[in-house]
């Protein structure tokens, strides 16, 4: 796999990481992800005008993958709303890459290497641990059921946009179809807001928000333009498995700004990950 390819990956997990993290500490998390997404998205429509529209053959792809990521943006904030951030982060992330190389197998016609293979594996079984030390919750006595249930309804969404996603990049350019994949969602899911939350609360937000939303927006634009990048460059399945870098940047950032335990378990767990890494950018 290519460096340069696994350099934007990683620089995609920080960012990605960033937002997750700014989006878990707002209260009203779907008046948030809703703003943001549409906030960011306006910031760069006007930029269409020089880059055009992505390519016509792409456009149901488009649509497909709106769907999808508008259910991932509705399961995410309610996974947020009722479990912890370093649960449900690192699992839904970290059981992605092994749906996402599946698909790829099935539908993009992908070949893996043995090595490849290898280091996917290394991967999934890194992100595993690092996702697997907070299945239980603070007193240790049960499982976040809920919580998991939630992670892994993420992990099949992430998958599935992320397939839609890697084939349209065959046929378009990253910029203008970024921008309308963040755009459709909070359009979509427009008369829902103003039927659950009213103009005054929405409005509300905005104003005591507007930076953090901002801020959030810009990061989600950033980070998965960065995929999208990638995809032109590499096999999404292996992208799918690099970028979950970011599991490792969760569990940090849980237990650095929100108080959430990190143990000896997850510092295993980044490490193997760093030599799965490793060794798909050998022999990937």
């Amino acid at each position: 796999m290519p460096i340069l390819a696994i350099s934007l990956l990683i620089g995609s997990a920080f960012l990605h990481a960033a937002w997750n993290l700014l989006l878990k500490q707002t209260a009203e998390k779907y008046i948030a992800i809703w703003w943001s997404t549409l906030l960011a998205s306006a910031i760069f429509l006007p930029f269409l005008v020089f880059t055009g529209l992505p390519a016509r053959e792409v456009w149901l792809l488009l649509f497909a993958s709106v769907l999808v990521e508008a259910g991932y943006y509705i399961v995410l904030t309610t996974a947020y709303r009722e479990a912890d951030f370093s649960l449900v982060y690192p699992l839904a992330r970290g059981t992605s890459p092994a749906l996402i190389a599946t698909w790829s197998v099935l539908f993009l016609s992908e070949k893996l290497t043995v090595g490849g293979m290898f280091g996917l594996g290394i991967i999934i079984f890194g992100l595993l641990i690092v996702g697997g030390a907070n299945l239980f919750n603070r007193s240790g006595e049960k499982p976040q059921l809920r919580g998991i249930f939630l992670a892994l309804t993420l992990a099949l969404l992430i998958s599935i946009y992320s397939v839609i996603d890697g084939l349209a990049m065959k046929h378009t350019a990253a910029f203008p179809y970024a921008v309308l994949i963040f755009l459709g969602p909070p359009i979509l899911t427009s008369p829902l807001m103003f039927r659950l939350f009213g103009w005054d609360l929405l409005k509300k937000q905005l104003t005591v928000n507007g930076f953090r939303l901002v801020a959030i927006g810009l990061l989600i634009v950033f980070a998965y333009m960065l995929v999208l990048l990638v995809f032109t460059i590499a096999p999404v399945s292996y992208s799918g498995a690099v970028r979950e870098f970011s599991v490792v940047l969760g569990a940090l950032a849980g237990w650095r700004f929100l108080g959430e335990k990190l143990g000896g378990l997850r510092a295993i767990g980044s490490i193997v990950i760093f030599v799965g890494i490793l060794v798909i950018a050998m022999f990937g």
